[in-house]
């Protein structure tokens, strides 16, 4: 099967928004969790959620789209720590101003 797009862009156009949600608790000391992730009407439904309860969101497309290919539940691999950690330390500096 091929599929209808190979840009990423066109992709995202055609599937709507797409959102993950990660748990990440410093006091357990394990690995970010996805807890959530949806396209389209779920994502925006995620994305309302978050806002209602002044929770921090990043855009990032290309980290988004490696997180939806994780299961739920699952642990972040140690290859996108990096990038998650960078993310997490953007989140904590926006909540302190």
């Amino acid at each position: 099967m091929i599929p209808n797009y190979y840009n990423q862009k066109k992709r995202r156009m055609k599937n709507g928004p797409s959102a993950a949600v990660l748990r990440y608790d410093e006091t357990e000391g394990g690995a970010p969790q996805v807890v959530a992730q949806g396209t389209g009407a779920l994502a925006v439904k995620i994305m309302e959620l978050a806002k209602a309860h002044d929770v921090q969101m990043q855009e990032d497309a290309s980290l988004v789209g490696q997180l939806l290919d994780i299961d739920l539940g699952n642990n972040v691999p140690p290859q996108l720590y990096s990038v998650i950690a960078e993310v997490l330390i953007l989140l904590e500096e926006m909540e302190h101003r």
